[in-house]
């Protein structure tokens, strides 16, 4: 019997998991605060879309077909990609968040630097081409944290 090793419990979390828990009191961003920023944030981009079409109808160049429907969805895309991009080279919350009263924080409870900015974007987009499984999240989450708000380490939170 003496032979036969004993288990040691550790008190303290391991450190991968210690990475992932928000040390701010800052309380995170409800569901429908979120919708409400990106509602008015999609629909910034769809008034972008909206003038790029009304500016090439009065042309009279543009017809909405089978081969130009695709056209017209990658104009959307790179329309919503330099939306999005504004925002991250500024360093700054989008439109739709302020108006939803919220700011970006870390998880120390700081503004967010450009990196986890950047990190926050590639793992958004991550989080919508999952068939939206990563917003989801958000709602059976334990803190409302979506897959995006876990890879960058940072969340929306009211001011």
């Amino acid at each position: 019997m003496s032979s036969q090793q004993a288990l040691e419990f550790q008190d303290e979390l391991p450190v991968n998991a210690q990475a992932d828990l928000i040390y701010c009191d800052a309380p995170v961003a409800l569901p429908a605060h979120r919708l409400v920023a990106a509602a008015v944030d999609t629909s910034m981009v769809l008034i972008g879309l909206g003038i790029f079409l009304l500016i090439f109808f009065l042309g009279g160049d543009l017809v909405i077909n089978r081969q130009t429907a695709p056209f017209l969805v990658a104009v959307g895309a790179v329309i919503a990609l330099f939306y999005r991009s504004l925002w991250y080279f500024g360093n700054g919350d989008t439109p739709g968040m302020r108006f939803a009263g919220l700011q970006l924080v870390d998880f120390d409870g700081r503004r967010p630097d450009r990196e986890q900015r950047g990190m926050r974007q590639v793992a958004g987009l991550l989080s919508l081409l999952a068939a939206g499984l990563g917003l989801v999240w958000a709602l059976v989450d334990e803190e409302n944290l979506t897959w995006h708000d876990h890879i960058s380490k940072t969340f929306p939170t009211p001011w």
